[in-house]
């Protein structure tokens, strides 16, 4: 009634849910991993994983064992190290990104094979090997293909010693030779005959990121015959200006 006292007001409402906790901490564990490597220029050990999610060895190995299992981590025997492999780097590939490696190579490259009548290739590293992720075959009758997927060396290939040049110092291949890698990085590329295939001289140039390591390397194996439509040094500039016009692409 008007002017009565009234009570504690009761409501009908029903109470409030607290939303659902979706968490799955398994899946939270390996994002943690993938992103921690993917900020690390070298690996990291098991201990040193655990100790930079804040968790423990136990609680981890189980993770660490699923993504190498699957493709995601390498683990070096000897060392006993983690790294990313390619992996995220092929399912980002599948659904063609717009600043994607491939869409910024792949156009420059052609021009490159057109206007030298060389084939030629990039390559990223992957799990302490050189992989090629790009192929463009000479529009002449004859040249030197490489398969895209194909693992080479890294520490006996032209590309490798190129990419390795630009490696920070704390992840060295081991066995390298300082005084050839500060000859790459004054001169900026390497030009050498290749000891496997005969006729053949290798013609590599990085693709630099920001901060100054080696996100790639263009190669073009310079068949050196009769066929051959431009001298190496004409092909050698003709790379520098691709690797340019790549790095351009990338914003780099």
């Amino acid at each position: 009634m008007p002017g009565a006292a009234s009570g504690p007001e009761i409501s009908t409402e029903p109470a409030a849910k607290s939303a659902p906790d979706y968490a799955v901490p398994a899946l939270d564990k390996a994002l943690d991993i993938l992103e921690l490597l993917a900020e690390q220029r070298g690996g990291l050990s098991q201990l040193e994983i655990a100790r930079a999610t804040d968790r423990s060895t136990s609680q981890i190995f189980r993770v660490l064992t699923t993504l190498e299992r699957r493709g995601y981590l390498h683990r070096d025997r000897q060392s006993g190290l983690y790294t990313l492999t390619l992996r995220l780097f092929d399912l980002a590939h599948r659904q063609e990104p717009l600043r994607s490696l491939d869409a910024a190579a792949l156009a420059p490259m052609r021009r490159l094979a057109e206007s030298t009548r060389q084939s030629c290739n990039l390559s990223v590293i992957d799990a302490g090997r050189v992989r090629v992720v790009a192929q463009v075959e000479s529009p002449a009758d004859f040249g030197f293909r490489v398969r895209v997927g194909a693992v080479f060396p890294l520490e006996t290939t032209a590309t490798g010693a190129v990419i390795a040049a630009y490696m920070p110092s704390d992840a060295a291949v081991p066995g390298s030779d300082g005084e050839a890698a500060d000859r790459i990085r004054r001169d900026g590329h390497l030009v050498r005959a290749d000891p496997l295939q005969p006729s053949i001289t290798d013609v590599v140039f990085p693709i630099l990121g920001r901060d100054g390591r080696a996100l790639a390397a263009l190669t073009v194996p310079y068949v050196a015959t009769s066929l051959s439509g431009l001298p190496s040094d004409l092909v050698r500039d003709a790379a520098a200006a691709t690797a340019a016009e790549i790095s351009a692409n990338l914003g780099l």
